[in-house]
Protein backbone atom coordinates (compact mmCIF):
# COMPACT_ATOMS: atom_id res chain seq x y z
CA UNK A 1 0.00 0.00 0.00
CA UNK A 2 1.14 3.47 -0.87
CA UNK A 3 1.34 5.99 1.90
CA UNK A 4 1.42 9.50 0.37
CA UNK A 5 0.69 12.61 2.70
CA UNK A 6 -2.54 14.60 1.66
CA UNK A 7 -2.14 18.26 1.10
CA UNK A 8 -4.21 21.26 -0.23
CA UNK A 9 -3.67 22.92 -3.38
CA UNK A 10 -4.48 26.26 -4.34
CA UNK A 11 -6.02 25.66 -8.29
CA UNK A 12 -5.90 29.07 -9.58
CA UNK A 13 -2.26 29.20 -8.92
CA UNK A 14 -0.70 25.51 -7.85
CA UNK A 15 2.94 26.77 -8.32
CA UNK A 16 2.77 29.59 -5.63
CA UNK A 17 -0.52 28.79 -4.22
CA UNK A 18 -3.02 30.66 -2.20
CA UNK A 19 -2.19 34.20 -1.66
CA UNK A 20 -4.61 37.13 -0.28
CA UNK A 21 -4.19 38.90 -3.37
CA UNK A 22 -4.78 35.56 -5.45
CA UNK A 23 -8.18 34.91 -3.54
CA UNK A 24 -9.14 38.78 -4.45
CA UNK A 25 -8.39 38.56 -8.06
CA UNK A 26 -10.37 35.58 -8.93
CA UNK A 27 -13.13 37.21 -6.97
CA UNK A 28 -13.24 40.18 -9.03
CA UNK A 29 -12.24 38.95 -12.35
CA UNK A 30 -14.76 38.81 -14.58
CA UNK A 31 -14.27 35.58 -16.24
CA UNK A 32 -16.83 33.95 -18.43
CA UNK A 33 -18.67 30.97 -16.46
CA UNK A 34 -20.00 28.29 -19.31
CA UNK A 35 -22.81 26.67 -18.91
CA UNK A 36 -20.98 23.77 -18.38
CA UNK A 37 -19.60 24.15 -15.53
CA UNK A 38 -22.62 25.32 -14.04
CA UNK A 39 -24.37 21.98 -14.63
CA UNK A 40 -21.24 20.55 -13.32
CA UNK A 41 -22.47 21.66 -9.89
CA UNK A 42 -26.10 20.70 -10.21
CA UNK A 43 -25.20 17.11 -11.15
CA UNK A 44 -23.73 16.85 -7.95
CA UNK A 45 -25.11 13.55 -6.20
CA UNK A 46 -26.28 14.86 -3.11
CA UNK A 47 -28.54 17.94 -4.94
CA UNK A 48 -31.98 17.10 -4.68
CA UNK A 49 -33.88 16.24 -7.97
CA UNK A 50 -36.17 19.21 -7.05
CA UNK A 51 -33.50 21.70 -6.92
CA UNK A 52 -31.38 20.12 -10.23
CA UNK A 53 -35.22 20.99 -12.29
CA UNK A 54 -35.10 24.16 -10.86
CA UNK A 55 -32.02 25.65 -11.61
CA UNK A 56 -31.77 23.95 -14.83
CA UNK A 57 -34.91 25.62 -15.95
CA UNK A 58 -33.13 28.68 -14.35
CA UNK A 59 -29.67 28.39 -16.19
CA UNK A 60 -31.77 27.66 -19.82
CA UNK A 61 -34.11 30.47 -19.18
CA UNK A 62 -37.48 27.99 -18.86
CA UNK A 63 -39.12 29.59 -15.15
CA UNK A 64 -42.40 30.30 -16.09
CA UNK A 65 -41.58 34.41 -15.95
CA UNK A 66 -44.10 36.95 -17.14
CA UNK A 67 -41.94 37.33 -20.00
CA UNK A 68 -41.69 33.41 -21.22
CA UNK A 69 -45.55 33.08 -20.49
CA UNK A 70 -45.97 36.01 -22.87
CA UNK A 71 -43.52 34.97 -25.52
CA UNK A 72 -45.28 31.10 -25.24
CA UNK A 73 -48.98 33.10 -25.93
CA UNK A 74 -50.02 32.30 -22.41
CA UNK A 75 -50.17 35.41 -21.24
CA UNK A 76 -51.59 38.46 -23.18
CA UNK A 77 -48.60 41.07 -24.10
CA UNK A 78 -49.93 43.57 -21.48
CA UNK A 79 -49.33 41.36 -18.77
CA UNK A 80 -45.33 41.04 -18.97
CA UNK A 81 -44.45 43.35 -16.37
CA UNK A 82 -42.91 42.14 -12.91
CA UNK A 83 -44.96 40.71 -10.64
CA UNK A 84 -43.63 43.50 -8.31
CA UNK A 85 -44.89 46.08 -9.45
CA UNK A 86 -41.74 47.86 -10.04
CA UNK A 87 -42.81 47.76 -14.23
CA UNK A 88 -39.64 46.36 -15.42
CA UNK A 89 -40.26 43.12 -18.15
CA UNK A 90 -40.40 40.23 -15.52
CA UNK A 91 -37.85 38.00 -16.95
CA UNK A 92 -35.70 35.22 -14.47
CA UNK A 93 -32.60 37.84 -14.77
CA UNK A 94 -34.89 40.58 -13.57
CA UNK A 95 -36.76 38.53 -10.57
CA UNK A 96 -33.09 37.10 -9.39
CA UNK A 97 -30.29 39.73 -10.06
CA UNK A 98 -31.89 43.79 -10.70
CA UNK A 99 -35.48 44.33 -9.90
CA UNK A 100 -35.19 46.62 -6.67
CA UNK A 101 -37.93 45.00 -4.54
CA UNK A 102 -36.68 41.52 -5.06
CA UNK A 103 -33.38 42.49 -4.04
CA UNK A 104 -34.48 43.53 -0.66
CA UNK A 105 -36.08 39.74 0.01
CA UNK A 106 -32.65 38.85 -1.94
CA UNK A 107 -30.98 40.75 0.99
CA UNK A 108 -33.24 39.43 3.90
CA UNK A 109 -32.31 35.68 2.81
CA UNK A 110 -28.69 36.80 2.51
CA UNK A 111 -28.58 38.17 5.80
CA UNK A 112 -30.50 35.05 7.29
CA UNK A 113 -27.92 32.71 5.93
CA UNK A 114 -24.84 34.80 6.57
CA UNK A 115 -23.41 35.10 3.19
CA UNK A 116 -22.07 38.77 2.18
CA UNK A 117 -23.49 40.48 -1.15
CA UNK A 118 -21.10 39.26 -4.44
CA UNK A 119 -22.68 41.00 -7.41
CA UNK A 120 -23.02 39.28 -10.70
CA UNK A 121 -24.01 40.40 -14.24
CA UNK A 122 -25.63 36.90 -15.31
CA UNK A 123 -27.33 34.02 -14.26
CA UNK A 124 -24.84 31.64 -14.15
CA UNK A 125 -22.20 33.52 -12.81
CA UNK A 126 -24.19 34.31 -9.47
CA UNK A 127 -25.19 30.59 -9.60
CA UNK A 128 -21.37 28.99 -9.52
Amino acid sequence: MDQTIDRWQWRPDPDIGYTVGGAYQLLTSHVFVTLGDAENLIWHSQVPLKVFIFVWCLLHDRLPTRVNLVTRGVLPFTTGTCVFGCGAAESAHHLFLSCSIARSLWDLVRAWIDISLVDFTTLRDHFV
